[in-house]
């Protein structure tokens, strides 16, 4: 086995070192539970009669009288969203395939599933970060009825993941395999998609070519082909060793992707601490499996979204991460996969050039990953170097290809696209910020240009319309974080900011707001923190100060005036924010989130997660 990289192992040993004393307070959960007994017996006799009497007559059987394991199911689904809808059929799946291990699967409970896809631009995104939050308070609701010996989590999306991850980390005497439902097939290239949308916010294209393109591009069940948050989640959680072997592609409603979900639900039958290979979720999710999973980010040059969700997923685990380790893992990462708006490639051209198999073994090889973690599979990470293969109706696993079936889509880490991560931390007068530079050119990462301050999206939307930003600028977005109005993501200043760039403009956003997990060609220091709403230096930036963008060398700088320094923050009028689309309810959300930084989470009591 390779020998690890030095950086790779001084930035795991860091994050060990400054969080010894969290996790072993974390860990101590764990030793104080006796999982050798079945967890419903702790219950009194009333309290376990309620947990079977809606069952099927063998299951309540086994769950009064027996010593089979009980798998609690907490799913995602809905038949809106096309990621979520192949959920319907697994509940029943997964019971079945639970006796026949030997052992009872029920649901334990329902989270909610917002897509972003359809909020973007609207009041409703700025509940889309709070989502993560009620999704792992629901995932702890689910599984506080303290009888399951293992879980299974069923979800996908952005904030869905994370949240039933920040959940089910809280109870990490149990046992937990997320279980996803595969991307649908490819549909309307993305480029064309891409080009489309920048012609509607030139007004080129009307509202009916643009939604005849949108349909064609998001149009079977399953989840989003495009590199966003969605499929950055099935990247990372497959290397922090939570999901079997090559289960993050495998295409929805097919016979191999039920194969999966049945061999899941086996598998945590097994794992449970009834038998003798237990595995719970506190002790697979440790500081090696945190580092695997952002260096997995930087290899494929995923979602930004994830400088707000592994710290804060890192956190329930007892681990504390910040944007240092991140850039530092960057430095040393090198850029292994074109895949939109990486490149022209979606994530079933990535599967097919090989996928998350030969992407492990290059890691691993390269010495960019810890091999010897625990695994709900079993064999550390080298067994997710093999992918499920379906032969005969016997489902097994095989080494996956040595060699990538197409190097525009996917590259060993010897030849890389670039000897580089895709993500890079900035900082500087404004403040800290995370910048995507894998899908911007190289001569359109440095940007020194006069700022252009609003405080909404839409105010940005209508100077377009007028004209105003026809200009090299620097376009500074506030009062977009997590106290203001929830950090909603900006998806929709991208199609415009293309436009003025193919203009010949130079232009750069900068905002302590969030942009889309497939954020794409501008340059754009995104997440400032501090953010405005806390009197952050963004707060003091004002029309025509310079600004200094420098992608390459990690740079946020007020090049001028110089009176900059001693201004007051501009006060933000946060009042719109407050009320309508159920806003009014999450106002001690807001009012308690951690930055950015620290993963934007109202669970602010640090010193007892």
């Amino acid at each position: 086995m390779s020998t690890l990289n030095t950086t790779v192992e001084a930035v795991t040993a860091r994050i060990r070192e400054r969080s010894a004393k969290r996790r072993q307070r974390y860990l101590d959960l764990i030793d104080a539970y006796d999982a050798t007994i079945p967890a419903r017996t702790r219950l009194a006799e009333a309290n376990q009669a309620h947990t079977s009497a809606g069952c099927a007559v063998q299951d309540k059987l086994q769950l009064l009288g027996g010593k089979w394991p009980s798998i609690g199911i907490v799913t995602a689904y809905n038949d809106m969203l096309s990621a979520h809808a192949p959920y319907e059929r697994y509940p029943e799946i997964m019971r079945k395939a639970a006796r026949e291990a030997g052992a009872v699967a029920q649901v334990a409970g329902g989270v909610p599933a917002m897509c972003d896809g359809v909020t973007q631009g609207f009041a409703g995104m700025e509940l889309s970060l709070w989502s993560r939050d009620v999704i792992a308070l629901s995932t702890a609701v689910s599984l506080s009825h303290a009888t399951f010996d293992a879980a299974l989590l069923l979800g996908i999306c952005d904030k869905i993941v994370p949240g039933l991850l920040i959940g089910a980390l809280r109870f990490p005497w149990l046992p937990a395999i997320l279980v996803p439902g595969g991307p649908m097939p490819s549909g309307l290239p993305n480029k064309e998609k891409a080009a489309r949308r920048q012609l509607f916010a030139e007004g080129k294209i009307g509202r009916e070519e643009l939604l005849k393109a949108e349909a064609e591009s998001y149009h079977a069940p399953g989840t989003c082909t495009f590199y966003g948050t969605a499929n950055s989640n099935q990247v990372m959680v497959e290397m922090m060793g939570l999901h079997l072997p090559g289960a993050a592609f495998v295409p929805t409603n097919t016979p191999l992707r039920e194969a999966i979900t049945v061999a899941a639900t086996k598998r945590a039958a097994s794992i449970t601490g009834l038998g003798d290979d237990y595995r719970p979720i506190g002790r697979v999710v440790d500081e090696r499996a945190i580092v695997n999973a952002m260096v997995a980010l930087m290899a494929t040059g995923g979602s930004t979204n994830h400088f707000i969700h592994l710290p804060a997923i890192a956190l329930a685990a007892g681990i504390e991460i910040n944007w240092d380790d991140f850039a530092e893992l960057s430095h040393v990462t090198p850029l292994m996969t074109r895949i939109y708006p990486n490149g022209s490639a979606d994530v079933n051209h990535f599967h097919a050039a090989g996928g998350m198999g030969f992407l492990t073994r290059e890691l691993i090889e390269a010495g960019l990953v810890h091999a010897d973690t625990l695994t709900v599979a079993g064999g550390g990470l080298v067994a997710y170097t093999h992918e499920p293969v379906l032969a005969v109706d016997a489902l097994s696993w095989r080494e996956s290809p040595r060699t990538s079936a197409d190097e525009s889509v996917l590259r060993g880490a010897r030849a890389p696209f670039s000897s580089d991560g895709g993500l890079r931390l900035m900082s500087g007068d404004l403040g800290r910020a995370v910048v995507k530079v894998s899908a911007v050119e190289q001569s359109k990462r440095y940007v020194e240009a006069p700022a252009l301050v609003f405080d909404s999206q839409a105010e940005v939307q209508s100077a377009f319309k007028r004209g105003d930003l026809d200009r090299d600028c620097v376009v500074v977005v506030r009062g977009q974080g997590p106290r203001a109005n929830g950090m909603p993501e900006l998806h929709k200043l991208m199609p415009l900011m293309g436009a003025l760039q193919d203009r010949g403009f130079k232009v750069a956003l900068a905002t302590d707001g969030r942009m889309s997990g497939a954020s794409g060609k501008v340059l754009a220091a995104i997440h400032i923190t501090p953010e405005a709403a806390e009197g952050g230096p963004i707060a003091k930036v004002r029309n025509g100060d310079v600004l200094r963008i420098d992608a390459n060398k990690g740079v946020l700088e007020v090049v001028s005036p110089g009176d900059w320094r001693a201004r007051a923050p501009a006060q933000l009028d946060l009042a719109g924010n407050a009320r309508g689309v159920g806003r009014e309810l999450f106002s001690l959300f807001r009012t308690h989130a951690a930055s950015a930084e620290r993963g934007g989470s109202a669970f602010q009591d640090y010193d007892l997660l």
